[in-house]
């Protein structure tokens, strides 16, 4: 298990909730800043953990176990069985659509009047938008006709899930293996396939997966 990880969850049990990171520190009694970026690294640098204290806040709070934010934590979802989240009408388009034009604006926004709607977990992000896989080059983490969130907004790690479209037009759904001033490094998730390497300047954008249904 990495620090990656684990804040990673909590940002998904959030946005199964339909909070902001701050949102679920509030609504768990917490400091409202205590799931912060800035709180995630110490002064030095190094990653810093959420207490197993303000873990247990959380989950009571969101009437989580700890077995289903074990789940969410290797990328599956963490809400209980019979129990509703906030829902929202969100943007719609196959995978495969997503690399023509008309659908995203040149800040990675989604536009035109091609996309479905369906009804999703609520996010914070008022751009949020889904995408339904196609094919096998995702697997096992994500396999034909899953559908994913993916919000513009969020702040995206490493390690983390996130769709990129590059300026080839190329749209792809990778983990983030690495980020530097000039270079990304992007995981496949089917291990069946190719890692790549960009020069920033060859990415058009890059947004983070907050929810994933299987």
């Amino acid at each position: 298990m990495r620090h990656d990880d684990i804040w990673r969850a909590l940002d998904a049990l959030a946005a199964e909730n339909g909070l902001s990171a701050s949102g679920l520190a509030r609504k768990a009694g917490l400091d409202p800043t205590a799931f912060n970026p800035s709180k995630r690294a110490g002064a030095d640098g190094r990653a810093r953990w959420p207490s197993t204290e303000s873990i247990a806040k959380v989950l009571d709070a969101t009437s989580t176990g700890i077995e289903a934010f074990a789940d969410l934590v290797t990328g599956q979802r963490a809400l209980p069985s019979g129990r509703a989240p906030a829902r929202r009408h969100l943007p719609l388009i196959g995978f495969a659509q997503a690399s023509s034009d008309g659908y995203f604006d040149e800040g990675g926004f989604p536009v035109g009047g091609g996309w479905d709607e369906i009804s999703m977990p609520e996010v914070a992000d008022p751009h949020a938008y889904a995408l339904e896989i196609s094919g096998d080059s995702m697997e096992p983490v994500l396999r034909d006709g899953d559908t994913i969130i993916v919000s513009p907004a969020a702040p995206v790690r490493r390690g983390d899930r996130v769709v990129v479209r590059t300026a080839k037009s190329e749209v792809m759904a990778k983990e983030l293996a690495r980020q530097s001033a000039r270079r990304i490094e992007l995981k496949s998730l089917n291990p069946a396939h190719p890692n790549y390497t960009f020069d920033l300047g060859d990415i058009t954008w890059m947004h983070r997966v907050v929810w994933l249904s299987q």
